[in-house]
């Protein structure tokens, strides 16, 4: 009986921003679920809007907060093609209320040129 054909998990690479961020947010939560999500290629989360870009906002809940989703965190990812995504950047809503698409595209930019 032949085998499923299996495929290749999804290249996950990081931005400085987002390393940044998930230093002073990593003792608050674990991003293990998610980033195993990805890695498999389902994507999720809510894409942003007029970015020029395939970005994707995901909503995690702080378990230490009490206001679900609301106070919790975002981490924004671009899915630059169906086998490679990287994580832009992650906050807690309590800290910041929102990103710009101003920010955003200067993430990329400057990742993107330093990855040349």
């Amino acid at each position: 009986m032949p085998s499923e054909p299996t495929t290749p998990p999804v290249e996950i690479r990081f931005t400085p921003e987002f390393k940044r961020n998930l230093r002073a947010l990593s003792k608050r939560y674990h991003l293990e679920p998610i980033l195993e999500k990805l890695q498999s290629g389902t994507f999720i989360g809510d894409q942003i809007p007029r970015t020029g870009f395939a970005l994707y906002k995901i909503r995690i809940r702080n378990r230490d907060a009490q206001r679900g989703k609301s106070g919790g965190y975002r981490l924004i990812y671009y899915l630059q093609t169906s086998h490679s995504i990287i994580l832009i950047t992650l906050y807690s809503k309590s800290e910041q209320s929102d990103i710009s698409v101003t920010e955003l595209r200067r993430i990329i930019r400057e990742f993107e040129e330093n990855e040349a």
